[in-house]
């Protein structure tokens, strides 16, 4: 059985289109059609359900398809760990990462390629349920995400940092003079925040409803970079995670605050999935994780 025909399957099931799923695969639609019919013809076994266009995977597409992505994801290691034996190691280290995570890139980026020249980092911002569901498909190597709320299931798992949420408002909007910000005044802003299809959200609206607070936000995104363009542009203030508000350069145009009463702190940390034998990709995020030195703006997880 050839692999590239396992491609094809998977990356039709990605897709859910022929079209996509040949161009992510760099062919031809009749060339992926054809793997695919050749591999059903293998099999013995109808995999996708099609009439003209695709439709779904048929019951034995659907049970076949975790064994086609472990297969593809065990030549993949087979191929890293025979080039990692001759000492540098190769190939796309793909990343998923939260958001809220998305400053810590840049400390996991250059920790990696300090020990790994030659590996190329992709990084993709995810939710965290995506990123759990791309480790389990094998469409991801490691993952940025929360630890302890929704908690991913078998991943390995180390802890980073404890995130803490700061209020920032435009300069001149009320709170110039302030040391720290309350809950009330804050919730009496025009906030833009997160949707609440992200966990971050999520977490944040359980912590509020425990204190008897609720929230209603004028603007919502997938998106801190969306959230803060809304800020400097004027009529609205944000929550963000206190690495972004570390990427604002001092005396800008933003006011930045902690909260007088701050909600407990979400371990961040990195995931891999828990299998042996562990890839070296893997193996390699794992390194970086415990590399990584945190500046003083990171709590400690």
């Amino acid at each position: 059985m050839q692999l590239r025909l396992l491609e094809y399957f998977v990356a039709l099931a990605r897709e859910g289109h022929f079209a996509r799923a040949a161009e992510a695969c760099n062919v031809t639609q009749p060339t992926l059609s054809a793997g695919i019919a050749a591999l059903e013809q293998q099999l013995g076994k109808r995999l996708v359900d099609r009439d003209r266009r695709y439709i779904g995977l048929t019951e034995e597409g659907i049970a076949a398809l975790p064994w086609a992505q472990q297969a593809i994801a065990m030549i993949d290691g087979l191929n890293h760990a025979a080039e990692a034996a001759r000492g540098s190691l190769r190939g796309t280290l793909r990343l998923g990462a939260i958001p809220a995570a998305m400053p810590m890139v840049g400390h996991f980026a250059c920790t990696l390629r300090e020990a790994n020249p030659e590996l190329v980092l992709s990084v993709r911002s995810l939710t965290s349920r995506e990123i759990e569901q791309a480790l389990g498909a094998f469409e991801l190597d490691a993952g940025l995400t929360y630890l302890d709320h929704e908690p991913p299931a078998q991943v390995i798992a180390v802890p980073l940092y404890a995130e803490r949420a700061m209020f920032v408002a435009r300069a001149g909007s009320g709170f110039d003079g302030h040391k720290s910000a309350a809950w009330p005044e804050v919730l009496a802003q025009p906030l833009c925040l997160l949707h609440e299809g992200m966990q971050n959200r999520r977490i944040f609206d359980a912590n509020l409803a425990a204190h008897g607070f609720a929230v209603h936000p004028k603007a919502t995104a997938d998106s801190y970079v969306a959230l803060l363009a809304m800020v400097e542009a004027g009529g609205f203030a944000t929550i963000v995670p206190e690495g972004y508000a570390a990427l604002i350069p001092a005396g800008s145009w933003a006011r930045i605050l902690p909260f007088d009463s701050p909600f407990p702190a979400s371990r961040v940390g990195l995931v891999v999935l828990d299998r042996r034998p562990s890839s070296q990709l893997a193996q390699a995020a794992l390194a970086a994780a415990h590399g990584i030195n945190l500046p003083r703006s990171y709590r400690s997880a």
